[in-house]
C-alpha cells in the first residue's frame, strides 16, 4: 500500500455513511499517534481539514456533520448529502513520511417502488401482444431489467431496459413478468400478470380500429345533427310569415273620414267617405 491507495464507498442520500480505513493504517496510527482526515473541495488547490488526531486526543472540526470513532479511526458522516460526494483522505504521519488512504464517496438516492404502464396492446389470432413500460419516480442512476421466476416463461420476460414487448396466447393465464428497478445501493420489484389482457378486459384498452370508430363516428354525427338544426332554424321565420293566422279575438275596424270638396260656389258641397281597415291588437 503506497501513497494514494484508494477505494470507493457508496453512500445513501439522507442516511449515515462510515468511512473506514484498513487495519494496516489503524496499526500505524496507534504506533505513531498522529493522523488527520481531509476532504477535497470544489477548488482543486484547497482541502478541508475535518479532524486531527494526536496521541489519543482529537479535534473534530465538523462536529455537527461528522462523528469520529476513536477505536477504529473511522469517520462517520451523520446525514449524507450530495455535497459530501468528494474525495476523502486519511493521512498517518510516521516521522518524515506519510501514509495516505483515499476514499471516493459516491452518493445515491434510493430507488422508489416502480410502476408498470401499458403503452399499447393488440389481439392477433388469439394472441396478446402488449407493450409494457416500467418506471420509478425517484432514484439516482436507475437501471431496469425484466425477468420471471417461472423458468418456462423466463424467455418471454427476459429483457434489459424499461420497455418490454410481450406476446403470448390468451389461453395462457400463468405468465407473470417482474420488473426490477435498481441502482448501486437499492432495488425494487413490481410484477405484471398476464390476466391484464384477458377477454373480460378488452374494453379497458381499445384497439386502433375501435378508437377510430369511437372518435370519428361521433364527430360526423354531431356535424350532421348541427346542420339539420341550423337549416330548420333558418327556415322557421319564413314559415311563420306565410302561415301566421290572425288572433281569434282580433277584429277589423273601419274608420271613416269625411272630406268636403267644393267644386264651384253655386253648387252644394260633395261629401266623400274614405275607409281604412285597422286590425285591433
Amino acid at each position: 500500500m503506497g501513497r494514494g491507495a484508494r477505494e470507493t464507498v457508496l453512500g445513501t442520500l439522507g442516511k449515515a455513511t462510515i468511512l473506514q480505513i484498513p487495519p494496516e493504517l489503524q496499526d500505524l496510527t496507534r504506533r505513531f499517534g498522529e493522523a488527520v482526515w481531509k476532504r477535497d473541495t470544489e477548488d482543486p488547490q484547497r482541502k478541508l481539514v475535518l479532524l486531527k488526531y494526536l496521541d489519543g486526543n482529537y479535534t473534530n472540526y465538523m462536529q455537527e456533520r461528522t462523528r469520529f470513532h476513536k477505536s477504529s479511526f473511522s469517520l462517520e458522516i451523520l446525514n449524507t448529502s450530495r455535497q459530501e460526494r468528494q474525495l476523502y483522505e486519511f493521512i498517518v504521519s510516521k516521522g518524515p513520511e506519510e501514509k495516505v488512504w483515499q476514499i471516493q464517496l459516491e452518493v445515491y438516492e434510493p430507488v422508489s417502488d416502480p410502476s408498470i404502464q401499458i403503452l399499447g396492446w393488440a389481439l392477433v389470432n388469439d394472441s396478446c401482444t402488449i407493450t409494457l413500460n416500467c418506471t420509478a419516480e425517484r432514484g439516482d442512476n436507475v437501471s431496469y431489467s425484466w425477468g420471471s421466476w417461472d423458468t418456462s416463461t423466463s424467455g418471454l420476460c427476459s429483457h434489459n431496459g424499461s420497455l418490454l414487448y410481450l406476446s403470448y396466447p390468451l389461453q395462457n393465464t400463468s405468465i407473470a413478468c417482474a420488473c426490477t428497478a435498481s441502482n448501486p445501493i437499492s432495488s425494487r420489484v413490481v410484477t405484471f400478470n398476464s390476466s391484464e389482457c384477458s377477454y373480460e378486459q378488452r374494453g379497458k384498452f381499445p384497439r386502433t380500429e375501435h378508437l377510430v370508430l369511437l372518435v370519428v363516428v361521433p364527430i360526423v354525427a354531431v356535424i350532421i345533427i348541427t346542420g339539420v338544426f341550423t337549416a330548420a332554424h333558418l327556415a322557421m321565420p319564413i314559415a311563420k310569415q306565410e302561415h301566421l293566422p290572425l288572433a281569434e279575438d282580433s277584429a277589423v275596424h273601419t274608420i271613416y273620414s269625411q272630406v268636403q270638396r267644393v267644386e264651384s260656389p253655386d253648387k252644394e258641397p260633395t261629401t266623400v267617405y274614405a275607409s281604412v281597415m285597422m286590425p285591433t291588437a
